[in-house]
């Protein structure tokens, strides 16, 4: 909003930046923040050596990276001559936040199954290799990966009798003869759903999410995600700097007393006697709960582990994924893991976060299945948080509220919700290229 000419107060009642999903440092803070008695004990190191986040979250980017700016990524991630896909990764370049932060590529992506854990396949080779998949199955799924390689929504030579728009993805699965195991890890390790609704829509929108999956595998040889140096707390704070630059200003540590409407409207903002004046107004579930619904809830724990993930091949960061049928359950539970290689734990030291929606009474024994996983864990800390979401769009009172983040491990669905508010501020769809700074910008550079 600052770089498109829009004056911009930014009021947090936090002292730090970026509310629920921050990073915390040092270490005791967060023990004071789950209220656990003890101190840390010495053997976790140095207290400010942790950045840990409260809200597990990866960036997800696709392979249309020249090896040159891939080199550039790995070393500095200035990305912005770059494509990428993940819609979070297309904001930072086109805002040019890159210039304030450094990526690290996370080392793998498994799913779950029987179990146990295993590399997720998403090229022809891996899926030959995979030992997630018997003989029959990874011949045919990889006829199926195969297709999807060759797949150009605008070229129907390449459709082999699908009708993208018509053909649902169950019916797609079916040409393939593909089973139910591979059909979870294709949907939710690949293409990233949260529940099995994808599988009765036409299926366009599936075979680009896991073309995309694909080429960015075949691009990095790891994983499709990054990941901020020193913790997720770096991107709010990257985004405040060039707020800043933009005339936008930023006040931490200033409590919201009172949002001041007149006659239906929003008008200002009262803090500690003094009214903010303004037109619109964006902010969390947390400062509106009149105009907030709840809309589920969601279970975190941050286990902090001394050894990397038992079958990762000893990765210092990955991702799983437990796809619901695999654990009968209604949606899927998520593991993010980070290490000291990312300046967010002391030497030697995993962060492990588990994540899923709740279903029952009994969320912590929810995730027990991926909490096997991570044995022994030297430390955790439980959250169990409401979802929200606003009851109206704001467009009658120019109040607009975000939705509490879920429980997937990537910004997809937090940045389709970003779209959605600037669509119902603004009246149009959020354009990427319009994102682009202009010629001769502040800092005197031309436009990539």
């Amino acid at each position: 909003m600052s770089v498109n000419g829009k004056k911009v107060l930014h009021m947090d009642r936090n002292p730090y930046y970026g509310g629920e999903s921050s990073s915390i440092t040092p270490l005791e803070e967060l023990y004071k923040r789950f209220n656990l008695p003890d101190t840390p004990p010495e053997s976790m190191g140095r207290g400010r050596d942790w950045n840990v986040d409260l809200i597990p979250k990866f960036l997800m980017a696709n392979g249309l990276i020249t090896d040159m700016v891939w080199l550039m990524t790995i070393m500095r991630c200035n990305l912005f001559e770059c494509v990428i896909a993940g819609q979070l990764v297309k904001m930072l370049l086109y805002t040019e936040v890159t210039r304030y932060l450094d990526f690290k590529v996370v080392e793998g992506s498994f799913v779950y199954k029987g179990g146990k854990i295993y590399k997720v396949p998403s090229t022809e080779t891996e899926a030959l290799a995979s030992n997630l998949m018997g003989m029959f199955e990874k011949r045919r799924f990889r006829k199926f990966l195969v297709f999807v390689a060759n797949f150009d929504e605008n070229d129907p030579k390449t459709f082999e009798g699908v009708d993208p728009k018509t053909t649902t993805m169950r019916d797609v699965y079916k040409k393939f003869d593909l089973g139910q195991d591979v059909i979870d890890f294709t949907g939710h390790a690949l293409a990233l759903y949260r529940t099995d609704d994808y599988l009765d829509v036409p299926c366009l929108e599936t075979v680009n999410r896991i073309k995309l999956y694909s080429e960015s595998l075949a691009r990095y040889g790891k994983s499709p995600y990054l990941y901020p140096l020193y913790g997720l707390g770096e991107l709010p704070q990257g985004f405040a700097r060039l707020s800043a630059i933009y005339g936008g200003t930023y006040m931490l540590n200033k409590p919201v007393d009172e949002i001041v409407m007149e006659g239906g409207h929003v008008v200002g903002v009262k803090s500690e006697g003094e009214v903010a004046r303004c037109k619109q107004l964006i902010c969390d579930p947390s400062y509106i709960p009149d105009r907030v619904r709840k809309a589920g809830q969601v279970i975190r724990v941050i286990c902090i582990l001394s050894h990397p993930i038992k079958n990762t091949n000893d990765s210092n960061s990955c991702q799983i994924i437990i796809p619901q049928n695999q654990v009968n359950r209604n949606s899927d539970i998520y593991v993010c893991m980070i290490s000291y290689a990312h300046n967010v734990a002391a030497q030697g030291k995993y962060i492990a976060i588990v994540s899923t929606t709740v279903e029952t009474s009994e969320p912590e024994a929810e995730i027990e299945p991926a909490l096997e996983l991570l044995e022994p864990i030297d430390q955790k800390f439980v959250a169990i948080s409401d979802l929200y979401e606003p009851t109206d769009d704001g467009t009658e009172s120019q109040v607009f509220a975000s939705r509490s983040y879920d429980a997937t491990t990537h910004f997809e669905t937090t940045c389709n919700d970003i779209k959605d508010i600037y669509k119902r501020m603004t009246g149009s769809d959020f354009d990427f290229e319009n994102m682009k700074r202009k010629q001769n910008d502040v800092f005197g550079e031309d436009e990539q």
